[in-house]
């Protein structure tokens, strides 16, 4: 363990060009907290809204809030790790199981409190989960936010069984994971893009049904259509203003929209009188806890589940990767390595 680490912190007013990193001493674990040697991380939405300033943060916050690494360092208190673990952070790093609530939410790694976007860090040992068996940092590094919204999604919250449809937005690293962790469950995938050749990549991947979003913009009818008139029982939103409508129309009766992303599009105006009348239930989701993030763990070792890596960028191309994000080029996840 060196004693100097290297770390990304922003500046005050962060903007993407202001990214710099720094050098400084590295931090000792105190009573029931882990130093954890961080070797990757991976981008999310909401991480380009902290960079970018869009999220405010006082000067000298760590940003990202995905991180996998080894364990170096104990506290006194801490039971079931062990020096040389191989483990994941936690987006909520208080929330280690149950309902959420305002206390066990308040510290958002990378954004109230520092993430991962550094050599090392200490955490609280009860947030960290071992990662699955034969994964590299990189893999385990797109778990902890996209995997388990996927995961919690489709299995907690949307409690889908075989036999179920989900519709799933578009091919970030979130939707990818839904779509993986759907066929694993023998839940039926129809998934849309804007692109023809990301639309082949995700029918390779599994999916049941394709449609471009652009060629056919009254996709959620198209939807009711596939479903012989029923509609989907879970559909992921993400895009606010610009799907919301469409998103509502392929919803079954009585089936769930699960609102599951950050988005910079204008607020949706909700189609009221459908949401109503076909009883449909509109919910917001953040992510998820621990307890859900070691049984994701356990289910995609148990199913051969392995996630799709679109670009590996080093630390300090952190700006390029943020940059190339943007473009909505990539499909999967973009990971960094510390």
């Amino acid at each position: 363990m060196s004693a100097t680490m290297r770390a990304l912190r922003l500046p005050s007013n962060s903007s993407l060009d202001r990214l710099h990193i720094t050098s400084e001493a590295t931090p000792k674990p105190g009573h029931g907290q882990a130093l954890v040697r961080i070797r990757a991380t991976s981008l999310n939405y909401h991480d380009y809204l902290v960079v970018a300033g869009f999220i405010p943060q006082p000067a000298g916050r760590i940003p990202m809030s995905d991180g996998a690494g080894e364990i170096v360092a104990l506290g006194e208190d801490v039971n079931g790790l062990t020096v040389g673990d191989r483990v994941m952070g936690a987006f909520f790093p208080d929330w280690i199981d149950g309902d959420p609530t305002e206390p066990n939410t308040a510290a958002i790694s990378g954004e109230t409190v520092d993430g991962f976007a550094a050599e090392y860090v200490v955490v609280p040992a009860a947030s960290l989960v071992i990662m699955p068996p034969g994964w590299s940092f990189e893999e385990a590094a797109t778990l902890p936010c996209a995997g388990l919204t996927a995961w919690r999604a489709l299995r907690v919250e949307g409690n889908l069984d075989r036999g179920a449809c989900v519709m799933l937005p578009g091919s970030g690293g979130l939707s990818v994971f839904a779509l993986q962790l759907a066929k694993a469950m023998g839940i039926t995938a129809i998934v849309t893009s804007s692109s023809h050749g990301k639309l082949e990549r995700l029918a390779a991947l599994g999916a049941d049904h394709l449609l471009n979003y652009r060629s056919t913009p009254d996709w959620g009818a198209r939807v009711r259509e596939l479903t012989g008139g029923r509609g989907a029982d879970l559909v992921l939103e993400i895009g606010g203003q610009s799907s919301f409508a469409q998103s509502v129309t392929a919803c079954r009766m009585g089936g769930r929209v699960m609102v599951v992303g950050s988005t910079m599009n204008p607020a949706p105006e909700l189609p009221l009188r459908d949401v109503v009348m076909r009883h449909i239930r509109v919910n917001g989701m953040a992510v998820g806890n621990v307890a859900q993030l070691r049984a994701l763990a356990d289910f995609v070792a148990a199913n051969g589940i392995r996630p799709v890596i679109d670009r590996t960028f080093a630390m300090d191309q952190l700006t390029q990767a943020f940059a190339y994000q943007l473009t909505g080029q990539h499909l999967g996840k973009i990971v960094v390595r510390a």
